[in-house]
């Protein structure tokens, strides 16, 4: 019964429009009344004390730094670097986007970012170059959604805090998947566009590789900057989003130049319009996770699951399989704050790494956003490249299947995911 009150309040304020947030407040009180436990001073506590959290001090600031790079031509940059590289191949633009992509991912973590500027720069070049405009869109839609995956990754502070558990770990655990994601991308893509006849342009000179190379070369440096420092423990993922927007505003408007102060104000409301949305969020979502303790919904869970407990690969398949389906109907950040406070007690009694379950809970949650009829990243590259929603879906699926599968290896083969980690942060 406190499960359909749950899932019957929480569906019901979404059915009838209600936005995300308030939706989660409501489910919290509907369990308050179910089981007599109503209070509106712990509704107010709780939501004060889900927005009261140093880790997640660090969206803001990864925000605005994302803000700053597509502003101050940090990504036009990354681009022109990928470009001098792979552009002269047969699809080679296409290679450029996931090129571009990876690159990117490691400085923002914020896919609808990194998917519109990546639209806006390289979808009319693929059009003109003879590529299929929505497997173009579809390429860069699947590309962008690589951010959440590699570090600094807005997804995995959100599911570090919501699961207690260390986002230093989660960042550095991350690294390898994105990198299979970007190469699963790269053979689909070839398969793509061996049946397209089209012109790349021509293979740039090594004089032409090296000044784009100079050229980008505060912007290539940021990855690095926040991999090491990370890795020896020289910030935290809070510190490094500071050093990020710091750095990212010194370049863009120091050396590149092409940031002038005056268009500071408009980056910052920007950055911080998006930067509420996503707390308020996350403390709505305190008080719905405050009561799911307290009704004890995990123990339920864990009965539905009863059949997989013993086999920790199938709970996944079968965990994995539930997130894909909320995917297509809830975006990102909520599928996160709800889901997690249910299904993390769920993880450690079956015995699986938290860590390793965050990684493939956050891939899937990504792959959620290229989903229809949802899908936040499909949207902003519509509305970006003025392609049609049908047009779009029949673009993407050819990565999304090859993410899928990716998804699918990972969760067979835990030590893709555990291995390389446990290198990275010892």
């Amino acid at each position: 019964m406190t499960i359909t009150v749950f899932l019957g309040s929480l569906l019901g304020a979404m059915a009838i429009g209600m936005p995300i947030a308030f939706a989660l407040l409501l489910c919290g009180v509907a369990l308050m009344f179910h089981l007599d436990l109503f209070d509106a001073q712990i509704v107010a506590q709780n939501v004060i004390n889900g927005a009261d959290s140093f880790p997640l001090m660090a969206v803001p600031f990864f925000m605005l730094a994302g803000e700053i790079m597509n502003a101050g031509g940090l990504s036009k940059r990354i681009v022109t670097v990928a470009m001098t590289l792979v552009g002269h191949v047969k699809g080679g633009l296409g290679y450029v986007a996931i090129l571009a992509a990876c690159i990117m991912a490691s400085l923002s973590g914020s896919a609808v970012a990194d998917a519109a500027a990546l639209s806006a720069l390289l979808v009319p070049m693929m059009v003109r170059a003879g590529h299929d405009k929505a497997r173009s869109g579809g390429l860069i839609a699947a590309s962008g959604i690589i951010a959440p995956i590699i570090p600094p990754s807005i997804g995995f502070i959100i599911f570090g805090v919501a699961a207690n558990v260390s986002i230093t770990k989660l960042f550095l655990a991350g690294i390898v998947p994105g990198l299979m994601l970007g190469l699963a991308l790269v053979v689909a893509w070839w398969l793509v566009v061996r049946g397209e006849n089209v012109t790349p342009p021509p293979r740039a000179s090594k004089g032409d590789i090296l000044r784009a190379v100079l050229d980008g070369f505060w912007a290539l440096l940021l990855p690095l900057i926040i991999i090491f420092g990370l890795k020896f423990g020289i910030f935290t993922p809070t510190e490094a989003a500071v050093v990020a927007a710091v750095y990212s505003l010194f370049v863009a408007t120091v050396i590149y130049r092409e940031l002038r102060f005056a268009q500071l104000f408009e980056l910052f409301v920007t950055a911080a319009t998006t930067t509420a949305v996503v707390m308020f969020l996350v403390a709505a979502a305190m008080v719905s996770a405050w009561m799911i303790t307290v009704a004890d919904l995990p123990s339920q869970v864990s009965e539905l699951l009863g059949p997989f407990m013993d086999s920790p690969t199938l709970l996944m398949l079968a965990i994995m399989a539930l997130v894909v389906v909320v995917g297509t109907a809830m975006d990102m950040t909520p599928t996160i704050l709800i889901l997690t406070p249910v299904l993390m007690p769920v993880i450690k009694e079956a015995g699986i790494d938290p860590i390793y379950f965050g990684v493939l809970f956050i891939i899937n949650n990504a792959i959620g956003l290229i989903t229809p009829p949802v899908g936040t990243v499909l949207n902003v590259v519509a509305g970006v490249s003025k392609i049609s929603m049908g047009s779009l879906i029949r673009g993407v699926w050819p990565f999304m299947l090859a993410q899928l599968i990716v998804l699918a290896l990972l969760i067979l083969f835990p030590s893709l995911v555990t291995v390389p980690a446990r290198w990275f942060y010892g």
